[in-house]
C-alpha cells in the first residue's frame, strides 16, 4: 500500500508540473507542440538519469525510487498528449509538422534518456 502511495504522490507532483510548463508562454507560431514536446524530453532525460543514479549510486529506499522514476515522471510526461496533438495536426492537414513532431520525439526522447544515462553514469 505504502508504494502505490508514493506513486500517486509522485504522480500529483509530477502532474502539476507538466500542468504549470503547460502555461508557459511558448509558441512556436507553426501549431508544433512544443510544450508538450519539451515536457517528454525533459522527463526521458529525467528517467533515464534517475534509473543509473538509483541504480548504481545513491541508496534510497525502493519507495523513493517508485515516487521519481514511477511517480514524478509518469505524472509529468504525457504520451497521450502527444498522441492526441499528432492525431490533430495530421487531421488538420499539418502533415509535415506532424512528422517533425513524431520522429523528433522519439529520436530525441531517445537520445535525452541516453544523455541522463550517461551523465549519471
Amino acid at each position: 500500500m505504502w508504494n502505490c502511495f508514493m506513486v500517486g504522490l509522485g504522480g500529483f507532483v509530477g502532474s502539476i508540473l507538466r500542468y504549470l510548463v503547460g502555461l508557459l508562454p511558448l509558441d512556436t507560431g507553426n501549431g508544433f507542440p512544443i510544450k508538450t514536446f519539451l515536457i517528454n524530453l525533459i522527463g526521458a532525460f529525467l528517467l533515464g538519469f534517475l534509473s543509473v543514479c538509483l541504480g548504481k549510486r545513491v541508496d534510497l529506499p525502493p519507495q523513493v525510487a517508485l515516487f521519481l522514476k514511477v511517480g514524478l515522471c509518469g505524472g509529468f510526461t504525457t504520451f497521450s498528449t502527444f498522441a492526441y496533438e499528432s492525431s490533430s495536426l495530421v487531421q488538420d492537414g499539418h502533415m509535415g509538422v506532424a512528422l517533425i513532431y513524431m520522429i523528433g520525439s522519439l529520436v530525441l526522447g531517445v537520445l535525452a534518456a541516453l544523455l541522463g544515462q550517461w551523465i549519471a553514469g
